[in-house]
């Protein structure tokens, strides 16, 4: 495991999970359930944190992985994700990553952006607001655009449980800059398709309406990004339990048990986006919910 990266294969794909960066989210009672369990009652989030070694007065803050997936699939490379870009001091790696990788920007010849929260659109862009991978193509999921481009999102950002107002801010603003400054180079889908031979779209909404997953496949071998599906490994035993940012929480749930069923009856590799880097292991059944394993 490199400072840059994470490499693996997947059959004769060429794979790496690449850091932007990392973000420490504060962890006193208070913002555990506002970040990443907000509908947890106190008691039930503190047992089940013992269950998985965890003191809930000891856990003082969480660091979260900023990271994108970079694909050589035959010709192409493709990266899923961007990073966050310069939204922190921590975070904005990306480009320097994948250059110590022999990767430059104008190497990447698709982008697929799961969702547009800046955590992973943050870098799509570069500080004068140009994309950022000019040779690329950028792929993003319809209702995502639709919604973030609309009064909409400001509307619904407006009832989360955030306190914070710089991200309330960046997570209305961030996006709607993104999106208009790659729009020329931006293709819009609206159903699961191969974006390119190997890598499909995986529909997997309800955290963002156009959140989507992405399935890698190669040489009978599958890797499935799930992107935000899932923030934090007891998101897998407790599906009901949600974060602060999740737009439409029902639907979001919905998703997580679609997701993990396929996961363990094809028994793929999963990457999660947050989960301790790099984030690769396998979703394993255990009574009527489920456990993370990490690789």
């Amino acid at each position: 495991m490199s400072n840059e990266g994470f490499r693996f294969g997947i059959g004769a794909f060429e794979c790496m999970v690449v850091r932007d960066g990392a973000l420490a989210y504060p962890y006193p009672a208070k913002n555990v359930l506002i970040n990443f369990f907000v509908n947890a009652g106190e008691e039930s989030l503190r047992r089940v944190l013992r269950e998985h070694n965890l003191d809930l007065d000891r856990w003082r803050e969480y660091v979260s992985p900023y990271v994108s997936l970079l694909i050589s699939a035959g010709q192409r490379k493709v990266l899923v994700d961007t990073g966050a870009g310069g939204f922190a001091p921590t975070t904005g790696k990306l480009i320097s990553s994948l250059k110590v990788a022999g990767v430059a920007p104008e190497d990447i010849d698709v982008v697929v952006l799961t969702h547009c929260h800046v955590d992973h659109i943050g870098g799509a862009v570069d500080g004068e607001g140009k994309p950022a991978f000019p040779n690329a193509r950028y792929v993003m999921w319809r209702d995502e655009w639709d919604f973030w481009t609309s009064e909409k999102a400001a509307e619904a950002v407006a009832k989360l449980k955030i306190e914070d107002e710089h991200l309330k801010e960046g997570l209305i603003k961030g996006p709607r800059h993104t999106l208009l400054s790659i729009r020329d180079q931006l293709d819009l889908i609206d159903h699961e398709t191969e974006i390119v031979p190997g890598i499909r779209a995986v529909e997997a909404s309800g955290h963002t309406p156009g959140h989507m997953a992405v399935a890698v496949t190669s040489g009978g071998k599958e890797l499935l990004y799930i992107s935000d599906t899932v923030i934090h490994p007891v998101h897998l035993q407790r599906l009901d339990w949600y974060s602060a940012v999740a737009i439409d929480p029902i639907r979001a749930v919905a998703t997580r048990r679609r997701i993990f069923e396929r996961a363990v009856a094809e028994k793929t590799l999963v990457h999660a986006s947050h989960f301790p880097f790099p984030g690769l292991g396998y979703v394993v059944q255990e009574g009527e919910g489920w456990r993370w394993e990490a690789l």
